[in-house]
């Protein structure tokens, strides 16, 4: 029941075919009517040959390596201390709020009582 099923091998498409396949019986009409020879069509340029049949990997010097490890340090901590500063700033901010409030609250009462 928990193990999974796999599909037989033969229903896999394999590299040779494609799922898709081509178009037949469409024609393309020439862009103009008129009664003149093509010009001649160059060449495509030949496609290089891939380098490695793998993945492509990416191969760090060691110079660059310390580069990398650096520039993300950096990031991190001038990320770090602006969102630090941005919640030092908004706590020191509601502190200034609360005194001012508790000094008006004092002030109002006080004058209430005389």
């Amino acid at each position: 029941m928990f193990t999974p099923k796999y599909p037989t091998p033969d229903t896999a498409p394999t590299p040779d075919t494609s799922l898709v396949r081509p178009l037949t019986g469409i024609t393309h009409h020439a862009a103009c009517d008129c009664h003149h020879t093509p010009a001649s069509i160059p060449a495509p340029a030949p496609v290089p040959a891939a380098v490695s049949a793998g993945r492509p990997s990416v191969q760090f010097t060691p110079g660059a390596l310390v580069v990398a490890v650096a520039g993300g340090s950096a990031v991190v901590l001038v990320v770090g201390t602006v969102l630090v500063s941005m919640l030092l700033a908004v706590a020191i901010t509601a502190a200034s709020v609360a005194i001012c409030a508790v000094v008006l609250r004092s002030l109002l009462n006080h004058n209430n009582q005389r």
